[in-house]
């Protein structure tokens, strides 16, 4: 038999009065829950963490700069009792009782008159979990809970939102479990999802089957042809009144062609939202341990596509100042013109010995680093059978991740 039976009860505290007796860590954790559901947050303690008096500084809380006193409690209509005295904790208990105030109790949820519940949102819906002063198993528990409700097993498909439009989400750099909660929830929540190569396979083995998957490498060929192509499905299938989803690796945005999608959904009419992804240049070499920025060694990164040479009429990069600068080069779909890049790096004066380190299938399960100078880098991408998909990092930041190498 349950031995502190409790009846579960959504408060709404918007614009009404709570008190934190206390400032240290619980309050720390418990303040921003309360700030975010709009509660006049009173904090009455001597001292409290920077976080917290940061929050009273920035005018989200009242700090009270004292120890308790039972008028701090005139108006309120929740508190919480955090202090590590357990004299003070059993005042603030019995203050609240006598004025019919829940308490929730820190240090003995036995003597409190509320437990604080492990607590999480998603689309709407709020849980709230609570297993008899266990809260390792009631944040478990509401944890399962989101996810099977991220995931689409716990709600029926037909009780979402329905709205038709077109959601752009980036994938990530291909792991799968590397996309964002509201990219797999835009997934599952799809009528149709438009997918190309480059976007987490793994990911559309789990869609409902009742979804319609269209591969962009089925679509009509042609560079121009096949965007024109997606464009006009992706829009075709929104004013038919579907949900659609355009999923991609990395981020819609960075060497994407994303916006030339947005454009023409809003020239047609069609609504279009946007779900970033994990942008692979700086996803990959993090994932490879190797940072994009070092304090002392890197203040600024420069991301390149290289699918076109040094030289070429339509490059668009400035190659004589980017050699010229001192930080780090991330270079995208750059593997066939490395050698081409590299010669015009050097020739623009970076130093020939510049470590590189080429990422290599980055996140998923062949990845592989391939580490070099920019005057060894051919030869390394040849002796190594270094193919697409590939991240080339160029800079000291390569030499910090990897000091022996390049010692």
């Amino acid at each position: 038999m349950d031995e502190f039976p409790t009846y579960p009860s959504g408060l709404r505290l918007t614009g009404r009065r709570v008190v934190m007796v206390g400032g240290g860590h619980v309050a720390q954790r418990r303040v921003p829950q309360l700030i975010a559901v709009g509660a006049d947050v009173h904090v009455v303690s001597p001292e409290v963490t920077p976080a917290i008096e940061g929050m009273a500084g920035a005018g989200e809380v009242t700090w009270h700069r004292r120890g308790f006193e039972d008028a701090d409690l005139d108006g309120t209509w929740y508190v919480i009792a955090a202090t590590d005295d357990d004299a003070v904790n059993e005042q603030v208990s019995a203050s609240a009782e006598s004025r019919r105030i829940f308490c929730v109790r820190s240090d003995d949820a036995t003597r409190a008159t509320a437990w604080t519940p492990a607590v999480g949102r998603h689309d709407g819906v709020t849980v709230g979990v609570l297993s008899q002063r266990e809260p390792r198993r009631s944040a478990a528990v509401r944890d399962e809970i989101l996810e099977s409700l991220r995931e689409g097993t716990l709600a029926a498909r037909h009780q979402r939102d329905r709205t038709p439009g077109v959601v752009l989400v980036g994938g990530g750099p291909g792991h799968p479990d590397l996309i964002s909660v509201a990219g797999r929830k835009a997934l599952m929540d799809a009528d149709v999802v438009v997918a190309d190569r480059l976007a987490p396979r793994e990911l559309l083995g789990d869609l409902p089957a009742d979804i319609e998957l269209i591969d962009v490498a089925k679509l009509p060929r042609g560079r121009s042809a096949l965007q024109e192509e997606i464009n006009r499905v992706i829009v075709e299938r929104a004013l038919a009144g579907k949900q659609v989803v355009r999923f991609k690796g990395g981020d819609n945005f960075v060497f994407g062609r994303g916006y030339e999608e947005v454009i023409a959904c809003r020239e047609a009419g069609v609504p279009v939202t946007v779900i970033p992804g994990l942008t692979s240049p700086v996803a990959v070499p993090a994932v490879a341990g190797i940072p994009v920025t070092h304090r002392g060694v890197a203040h600024e990164f420069t991301v390149i596509s290289g699918h076109l040479p040094p030289g070429h009429p339509e490059s668009l990069t400035n190659w004589s100042a980017v050699a010229a600068q001192t930080g780090t080069v991330v270079l995208m779909m750059a593997v066939e013109n490395a050698p081409a890049i590299a010669a015009a790096l050097m020739a623009g004066g970076r130093p020939a010995s510049t470590p590189v380190a080429v990422v290599c299938d980055g996140t998923m399960p062949g990845e592989r680093t391939v580490l070099a100078t920019l005057e060894e880098l051919e030869t390394a991408l040849v002796e190594n059978g270094v193919r697409p998909p590939a991240i080339i990092v160029v800079g000291e930041v390569v030499a910090v991740a990897h000091p022996t190498a390049f010692s």
